[in-house]
């Protein structure tokens, strides 16, 4: 057979290319930012594209080679918007540092990026001044403010975010990059081992926008005002400052107040309709709620929330449904996977349901999104049925999952072309997908398995519990058992005999735990999810010691 040579122009697609079409389709969008003083930055596409050129030459008068690294330490807001454009436009790579990694991280991954230029907040200079005699690789500290805002610092040499725009050109002249030349780069958490970097291209974050954007996923539009209360510096706040402009959408920003009452605040003020973050996020607005003489429907305008990062508790599930009018979109992604894959989006099968059946669909992961692949594998790597039974290890695969980690680490988690997730889940007939739990969080009691997540479920059917966490602890008889943290709701009377009596109604006899603890908080990542490595050392031998008392 003759092969012909592709008709089509070769024109790679670049994260550059979005904000453009945004200045020029949606050039009165605005880009709304809630900033520590409280006050209101609003601005709109075309004003952002505009700084983000003179950005560009900024970054050139400070000399980077393509490629280079150029990291950012920095809350939801404005600038940070512009970076993400200005430095992978530009033909360097953006990398988002958490600040809340312990020190050691930090500067682990600094070293590791190696990167040249770091842009930080004034309230994160304190982070960087304790590592800055272990980071020599680093040129420079661009503080985000303006000339007049500059605090003293011990970091040096220091410019200002500002000055370094000031008097340059609005109009910059993007370099025709390639569609694989990398531009986003973000660290995993780092829970076992040392953080492992995830690099992203431009057409992979390019496709992921044009996918998650879509009404298959998100569904953005020019009616939309979005708020991603999921962090900026954390996989790239879910894509959602790319896909959002690609389709026309109104931004709101955050910063760094994510409490109840301030999210309240700002989406009645900016009319958010579609809210995006982890469920701790959505628990503490309805929590703030709850505890005000709010009228009926205190949030109107709010249509949508989309839920990942941990598992969607079906009862804040069906409270959003009930209380507040809001479809909550169950979702699952991972830093490896740019990091949508799945969505439980609303559909007509979803609104036929019965409400309880519904709710359970709601906080399912959903369905994969065209492009990518799922598949649950037994411990010999063959694929399992889809029954919504049989529990499997998720893989993933797709043109915006990793194929391999930065610098070539972490080989042992791809195999045939699939990602090993590290999770166990379950896919129904009609391939909605559920994360069980994670495979290290998976409780093997007397050799089978119990699932942390739901067991943490089904506690928070019992309306005293704020929060759940199951681990599993060390057993002189079964291996491991699990046992129940809980934080509680204020002026509620607990029982642990009502907590146990809805346990049984909910998981089988053998999964209840062995013991129930009230604590004052839970330990949670930077991102909101919760952690239990600590939990885990830290009650390791609880039951062990419980059978020596006795």
């Amino acid at each position: 057979m003759t092969m012909h040579p592709s008709a089509m122009m070769a024109m790679p697609l670049l994260t550059s290319d979005i904000i453009k079409s945004a200045a020029l389709r949606y050039p009165n969008q605005e880009i709304v930012s809630l900033l520590p003083s409280n006050r209101l930055h609003t601005y709109t596409y075309l004003a952002a594209y505009k700084r983000i050129n003179q950005l560009a030459y900024g970054l050139e008068s400070l000399g980077f080679n393509p490629g280079d690294r150029i990291a950012t330490l920095a809350n939801n807001h404005y600038r940070h918007f512009e970076l993400y454009y200005a430095i992978g436009g530009a033909g360097a790579v953006i990398h988002t540092l958490n600040p809340r990694l312990f020190r050691e991280q930090l500067e682990y991954i600094i070293n590791h990026a190696e990167d040249k230029y770091i842009f930080v907040d004034p309230c994160f200079i304190p982070l960087l001044e304790e590592v800055q005699s272990q980071i020599p690789k680093v040129k420079a500290f661009i503080i985000n403010c303006g000339q007049d805002e500059m605090p003293n610092t011990k970091l040096t040499p220091v410019l200002c975010y500002e000055s370094l725009i000031e008097g340059q050109s609005q109009e910059f002249n993007w370099p025709e990059l390639t569609a694989n030349h990398n531009c986003g780069l973000c660290y995993t958490s780092g829970t076992t081992g040392n953080p492992k970097g995830v690099i992203y291209d431009h057409q992979s974050s390019v496709l992921h926008a044009m996918m998650s954007g879509s009404s298959q996923f998100l569904s953005f539009n020019e009616w939309d005002v979005v708020m991603p209360a999921v962090p900026m510096y954390h996989v790239v706040a879910w894509g959602i400052p790319y896909s959002a402009p690609m389709f026309g959408a109104k931004l709101v920003f955050c910063g760094d107040k994510l409490d109840g009452h301030s999210l309240y605040r700002l989406i009645d003020s900016q009319q958010v309709n579609k809210g995006f973050g982890v469920p701790t996020i959505w628990l503490g607005l309805h929590n703030f709620l709850a505890s005000q003489a709010c009228p009926k429907d205190p949030i109107p305008s709010l249509k949508l929330v989309g839920v990942g990062g941990a598992a969607s508790p079906q009862n804040l599930v069906k409270t959003y449904a009930e209380q507040y009018d809001v479809y909550w979109m169950g979702l699952w992604g991972m830093t490896e996977t740019s990091p949508l894959i799945s969505a439980a989006i609303n559909s007509p099968y979803v609104e036929k349901l019965d409400p309880e059946s519904r709710y359970r669909v709601q906080s399912s992961a959903g369905k994969a999104m065209f492009g990518t692949q799922i598949e649950i594998f037994d411990h010999e790597d063959q694929p399992l049925p889809h029954d919504g039974v049989q529990q499997g290890l998720l893989k993933v695969k797709g043109p915006w999952v990793l194929k391999q980690y930065f610098k070539g680490e972490g080989q042992e988690s791809f195999q045939q072309g699939w990602f090993d997730t590290g999770d166990i889940a379950v896919i129904n007939p009609d391939g909605y997908l559920r994360i069980l739990d994670r495979a290290k969080d998976v409780i093997k009691s007397g050799g089978e398995w119990i699932n942390s997540t739901q067991l943490e479920d089904a506690a928070l059917d019992y309306e005293c519990i704020n929060e759940a966490c199951v681990i599993g602890v060390k057993h002189p008889k079964w291996d491991e058992r699990p046992i129940l943290l809980v934080t509680l709701k204020t002026n509620k009377v607990f029982s642990k005999e009502e907590l146990v009596n809805i346990l049984k109604r909910k998981v089988a006899k053998w999964w209840l735990p062995d013991a129930i603890l009230v604590v004052e908080k839970l330990p949670h990542t930077g991102t909101g999810k919760l952690t239990k490595v600590g939990l885990r050392h830290e009650y390791q031998n609880y039951l062990m010691e419980q059978v020596l008392i006795s």
